[in-house]
């Protein structure tokens, strides 16, 4: 388990207060929680924990004081419902904020952001303004494409997509075609796929539209600056289907000690003011269907995201990594 950082005030278990266990790191978080606390009073104490976080909150149990998770992909939110340590939350403000394809049918996980899944292509050696997810195993582009390991939670997400779509032998063929389509073996994260496209060995990267963001705005590693500048969006969709979809989302905690006051905090996240902050910070998209997009992420272009549940892509899951293995997709 990685160490954690207590990025707040000491736990206190008193009314008034409302703590926070986050997959996010504090500089993307500290700011919706600061407006949370000037517009409602509510203190709110805040834990970081870039792994095993799911599985300390198991290990608390009762004498856990988290009462809000933030965390990110289907996959972790479906896995925090599967331990036991989520508790389900029924809210008008909720429903009204959060449209139904991205909340839990019973209530225990909800959706604040959206990130897609999408091809980086070179400004240089890539001329054409749409691809489909499918076009990524046409021989076209053997030799021409960077991605981070089959296995990680992103791809699987994306993959798992896939095989609802396509169903089990036509999404083992396109993975053995994608496979055969690499410039090289899956290594690294979303930023570095990018990094290879600038540098020339690649000219189509997957990574999340977020990335991009991150990259143009980091004054601390100007390089990224470059790496961004090389290559443009492109939206790739499945046929008769969208863009693939996955979410930063939220639970409240089983054994939550302040449990009204977690209910206000995931209320005000769900809300516009706070959506479309988190999505300036975070270069994200709103969960919200009326909440505006960021400058920034209205310049990358439009989508149309696919209406596949995520609560399929969860149960997908396990095929879709078992594929990912069978095709050897990581030689």
């Amino acid at each position: 388990m990685s160490a954690i950082v207590v990025a707040a005030p000491a736990f206190a278990q008193e009314n008034g207060e409302v703590t926070v266990y986050s997959y996010r790191q504090p500089f993307l978080i500290k700011p919706l929680l600061d407006a949370f606390t000037e517009e409602t009073g509510i203190k709110t104490n805040f834990l970081f924990a870039g792994k095993g976080l799911l599985e300390r909150v198991d290990l608390e149990g009762r004498n856990s004081p988290a009462d809000v998770i933030l965390t990110v992909d289907i996959g972790r939110l479906t896995q925090a419902v599967n331990q036991g340590i989520t508790q389900p939350v029924a809210s008008a403000v909720l429903e009204e904020n959060i449209p139904a394809i991205y909340r839990d049918p019973r209530g225990h996980w909800f959706g604040l952001t959206r990130r897609a899944r999408v091809a980086y292509a070179s400004k240089d050696r890539v001329d054409r303004n749409g691809i489909s997810y499918e076009d990524l195993a046409d021989p076209e582009w053997k030799g021409r494409i960077c991605i981070r390991d089959g296995q990680h939670a992103y791809n699987v997400a994306l993959f798992a997509a896939f095989l609802e779509h396509h169903g089990r032998a036509k999404t083992q063929e396109w993975l053995e075609g994608v496979r055969d389509n690499l410039a090289r073996s899956p290594v690294g994260n979303d930023r570095e796929q990018v990094k290879a496209v600038f540098a020339g060995e690649c000219d189509i990267a997957i990574g999340n539209t977020y990335y991009l963001g991150v990259m143009q705005t980091n004054d601390q590693e100007p390089e990224q600056k470059q790496w961004a500048d090389s290559v443009r969006i492109l939206f790739p969709a499945f046929e008769n289907g969208g863009t693939h979809v996955n979410l930063s989302g939220m639970v409240m905690a089983k054994h939550a000690p302040n449990r009204g006051n977690a209910q206000k905090l995931m209320e005000f996240l769900s809300s516009e003011t706070a959506q479309q902050l988190y999505a300036q910070i975070n270069f994200e998209y709103p969960v919200g269907e009326d909440v505006p997009w960021s400058e920034r992420t209205r310049s990358w272009g439009s989508f149309r995201a696919d209406d596949v549940a995520l609560e399929t892509i969860a149960e997908n899951r396990k095929a879709a990594s078992r594929l990912v293995d069978e095709v050897d997709f990581n030689r």
